[in-house]
């Protein structure tokens, strides 16, 4: 029998200005996201980065206490290389983060803080694409942020960050979530797929720990193919691709 063809992505609403990128670690975002935010920021978007973790458990041979400030500074050099200058990292524990009111709440604030319209995630299921199994970081970050994406305009919920200075902001439209087995939107990866290898690949010191192929043959080509898989259903245009909830 021959498998359904998957229908059409649909291009990402633009009717917007700022966005707001909730992740777990450092490189979510370089996995597939950065092309876009590299197109985003071209046009004049805000786009500020929330990381729940520094990392700091992610490299085998490097202590935490090494490793965390280095993933940190290679993060924010990620970021500069698609145009993000504000990176803020809530410092859960890498790892074992826990979904539950304290992430939602210091999502929450973050939501409130930079008052996006469009907010970005990754994949919150337990697996990718019924494949491999999620971590429990990522399946945390992404549930809490849906969630606070709504915590944050409802004055009664998380009512002390209103005396932080914090006041509802109830103007998040969309909930963008990067790496879904069940995406409906995509953004053209055409004018941002260089820079974003350049921001995987400021990611060095994570990539030469995780591969033994050369840092920019492996970011080119995984960015590479997946722009192209992605565009297959994008018109043919390498694209990134969003599962989108509307709120």
């Amino acid at each position: 029998m021959t498998e359904p063809t998957p229908p059409r992505l649909q291009p990402l609403p633009e009717d917007w200005s700022r966005a707001l990128a909730v992740v777990a670690h450092p490189d979510d975002l370089e996995y597939g996201c950065s092309a876009a935010i590299a197109a985003w920021t071209d046009a004049g978007r805000e786009v500020a980065y929330v990381l729940a973790t520094r990392g700091e458990a992610g490299i085998d041979t490097l202590p935490p206490a090494e490793c965390g400030p280095l993933r940190e500074r290679e993060q924010r050099a990620s970021a500069a290389a698609v145009g993000v200058s504000t990176v803020e990292f809530l410092d859960h524990r890498d790892g074992v983060v826990a979904y539950g009111p304290a992430l939602r709440r210091d999502i929450a604030a973050a939501v409130r803080r930079h008052r996006p319209e469009l907010v970005i995630t990754l994949n919150h299921r337990d697996t990718w694409d019924g494949v491999a199994w999620n971590t429990p970081d990522h399946v945390a970050v992404g549930r809490a942020t849906l969630d606070a994406a709504a915590d944050a305009g409802n004055r009664w919920i998380f009512p002390e960050l209103a005396d932080e200075g914090l006041a509802p902001w109830a103007g998040v439209r969309w909930v963008a979530v990067a790496g879904s087995a069940t995406p409906t939107h995509a953004v053209d990866a055409t004018a941002g797929l260089e820079r974003a290898v350049a921001s995987l690949l400021a990611h060095r010191t994570y990539l030469e720990a995780l591969t033994d192929q050369d840092p920019e043959t492996y970011a080119r080509g995984f960015l590479t193919e997946a722009a192209h898989s992605v565009g297959e259903r994008f018109g043919g245009r390498p694209a990134v691709a969003f599962e989108l909830f509307t709120r």
